[in-house]
């Protein structure tokens, strides 16, 4: 860590994918304007039809609608705030079945609210630390509020109460849920707010606060809701795989953003190999090194794989596989795009939305969520230099994902679904392609701003 840099959490919550347009993108300026004019009616009428959209099952029957109207005051407040801080969780969130979407929905937030004071940096830590100890209790305080706060997302605080409220119309079963796993990332947040990530062992438990907790958090509710079999929200140790795996990713790909931004993730035990500073990596004359390290910290992400394969081949409701797998897919493709790739230290490595649009398409069933697996680590594998220091091991965790994912035939089990199947799943990665859109415009910006 940087001297006098202070560790700021960045969960899961937070990051989001990074997609770069298609190639052969237009650039003419008039024909640009008419394409987007096109593309803005069509995803207007998207929008119109997804209030949201039922996700396509695993199970027979089709998911109930979630239309706005049909919402009290408060909750229609909460899907608000859901949409004004992240839409991406907002889409998928609301494509889940029943009363698990409004408890899903309200997970997000209070971990948005959480998330935000430990992100504030003008609040004093001996303000913060407390408040981050104590969060959770305030969930059972009708009027607790902070109306202090700097950050962009403080109206989840300012308005805690209505956040509260629809948090105790909840079942307790999923009261306790939440309660808890907010109380589990207060207590981590707090101690990693001046703690440096120095192992590799202290990275996971950092990723565990702010990413693990998080899918245990969600693996309970999910067979609280009884949409999942018990052993899904019983086994942590697969829950908090699919966690890291999704944490170790961003943290990965994001390292020049974060230097640019005064953040360190990368353990010290692996960078300090291969240089001084972690900022030296960055460094020309240190490309083949930091490489190197890139590629080890590659190697460590892909040993959570195997883990994610055996808990999404537990799931049976597809709205709740969608909700798991699609990042799970996302994830891989972008390791697969960072391994041995100098880009991580001059700039952002994207994913193009046809490449994201198609993954959101195919991943909807553990058979093609192998051979999606098994395509982006052979690519991996095709890629690994014989001279780096983690070829072997990155051989072996690939052989290793290689026995579990491959397909006898891949993609095949996609053909057995019926057409509405088929048409849900286009409008999926309709609207999909609709958020990438927005994202990638706003990822562009920023680099233009920057």
């Amino acid at each position: 860590m940087a001297a006098g840099c202070r560790a700021v959490s960045v969960s899961v919550l937070r990051r989001a994918l990074t997609v770069s347009p298609p190639r052969n993108a237009p650039r003419a300026a008039g024909r640009r304007r008419g394409q987007q004019r096109q593309q803005q009616q069509c995803q207007h009428q998207l929008y119109q039809l997804y209030q949201p959209p039922a996700a396509p099952r695993l199970q027979p029957r089709c998911a109930p609608l979630c239309p706005q109207d049909s919402l009290g005051c408060g909750l229609r407040t909460c899907y608000r705030y859901l949409n004004q801080t992240s839409r991406s969780f907002a889409a998928v969130i609301q494509a889940l079945d029943g009363e698990l979407r409004h408890a899903v929905c309200i997970f997000y937030l209070v971990l948005r609210a959480l998330d935000t004071v430990e992100d504030d940096m003008s609040i004093p830590l001996d303000v913060k630390v407390p408040m981050l100890h104590e969060f959770h209790s305030h969930l059972y305080q009708p009027d607790w509020k902070y109306t202090e706060s700097k950050e962009k997302d403080r109206q989840v605080l300012e308005d805690f109460p209505t956040i509260s409220m629809e948090f105790r119309n909840l079942s307790k079963v999923y009261q306790d849920v939440i309660s808890d796993i907010c109380h589990k990332m207060g207590v981590g947040m707090a101690e990693f707010l001046e703690k440096k990530v120095d192992s590799q062992h202290e990275w996971d438990k950092y990723c565990h606060y702010v990413a693990g907790l998080v899918g245990i958090g969600l693996s309970r509710l999910f067979s609280a809701s009884e949409l999942e079999d018990s052993i899904v929200g019983q086994d942590t140790d697969l829950a908090n795989s699919m966690g890291l795996f999704l944490q170790k990713t961003n943290i990965i790909r994001d390292y020049l953003e974060d230097q640019l931004e005064g953040r360190e993730f990368w353990p010290r035990e692996v960078w300090s190999r291969y240089a001084k500073k972690l900022s030296d990596l960055a460094k020309p004359e240190n490309i083949d090194v930091a490489v190197q390290c890139l590629n080890e910290l590659i190697t460590n992400a892909l040993h959570h794989v195997p883990d994610v394969l055996t808990y999404l081949s537990r799931l049976k409701n597809q709205s709740v596989f969608n909700f798991c797998a699609i990042p799970q897919v996302m994830a891989i493709a972008t390791l697969a795009a960072c391994y041995n790739n100098q880009q991580v230290f001059r700039g952002v490595v994207k994913i193009r939305k046809g490449q994201a649009v198609t993954l959101m398409m195919d991943a909807t069933n553990i058979q093609a969520v192998k051979a999606i697996m098994y395509q982006y680590v052979e690519e991996i594998y095709q890629k690994i230099p014989s001279t780096d220091p983690s070829s072997n091991k990155t051989q072996q965790v690939i052989a290793s994902i290689r026995a579990l994912s491959l397909p006898s035939s891949p993609m095949a089990s996609r053909h057995h679904y019926s057409p509405i199947y088929l048409s849900c799943a286009m409008l999926l990665a309709a609207l999909s392609w609709q958020y990438l859109s927005t994202l990638s415009k706003a990822t562009e910006e920023y680099v233009q701003d920057n």
